[in-house]
């Protein structure tokens, strides 16, 4: 076991929850640094420079009209899910939470130096810059919804189940190097779905399955595997509408 605190670098929200509590259950001291997000309009902006307009939009309709409902109508069992994992939402003591606009900031980094930590952990954050994980100086752990290098980016359930590639569909704890998803793999799990998730409890079956990977991983227990060869590596991007629905009505994935 690592000596000293784990920083958790995070934005708020029932994931980052999830991770904290399963390290604090877990006997770990676990210290959070919560960054803002971006606005709205300045997110569209990065993605419609990355991905062109079209596609954003499209992104756009399919959060409105897909996402969001089915968010609501699973709620219930999302609820379930995780009570039935042994895992809790509970909110994050405020007085383990120090806020910064970005993990990518000085502020952040004092932080974390400060702190004395053996191990930080990140979940939901903005992509770290090379300089980030310079000033950082330890070990830096990621908890990815997909099997990489097939499924990097985001959605990686999602993704696998469209391609029925269900050896693939699940979760990777990983080192975070610069890349985006592509640091060396420390565990995989896949999870099995069942006829009453969609698109919005994959995620939480990814997180519930990796949260013991991630316990282990900061531990100190586990150690880079190879990749399998037979995925090649690919960057996923959030579905379009029309994607979304020529993919249910074809392949019947919710």
């Amino acid at each position: 076991m690592p000596e000293g605190r784990i920083i958790l670098l995070a934005r708020s929200g029932e994931s980052t929850n999830l991770v904290y509590n399963a390290l604090v259950q877990s006997g770990l001291d676990v210290q959070v640094v919560l960054e803002t997000p971006p606005t709205l309009l300045r997110l569209l902006r990065l993605r419609m420079r990355t991905q062109g307009v079209m596609r954003v939009f499209g992104q756009v309709l399919f959060q409105l009209i897909i996402a969001r409902p089915l968010a609501h109508r699973s709620r219930d069992h999302r609820a379930r899910l995780i009570t039935e994992a042994g895992a809790s939402t509970r909110a994050i003591p405020p007085d383990q939470v120090h806020q910064v606009a970005s993990v990518n900031t000085d502020a952040c980094h004092a932080l974390v130096r400060a702190s004395g930590a053996a191990v930080v952990v990140i979940n939901g954050t903005r992509i770290l810059t090379s300089r980030t994980i310079e000033a950082l100086a330890r070990p830096t752990i990621n908890m990815h919804a997909g099997i990489t290098p097939g499924y990097r980016g985001v959605h990686g359930g999602y993704w696998a189940l469209v391609n029925d590639d269900r050896a693939h569909c699940g979760v990777t704890v990983h080192l975070v190097d610069a890349g985006i998803d592509t640091g060396a793999i420390l565990a995989q799990a896949t999870i099995t779905p069942g006829p009453r998730d969609d698109f919005s409890t994959y995620p939480t079956l990814q997180t519930l399955a990796g949260l013991p990977l991630l316990v282990d991983a900061v531990r100190g227990r586990l150690a880079p595997q190879a990749a399998d060869p037979g995925t090649p590596g690919r960057r996923w991007y959030h579905p379009t509408l029309w994607c979304y629905l020529r993919h249910r009505w074809r392949h019947g994935v919710k």
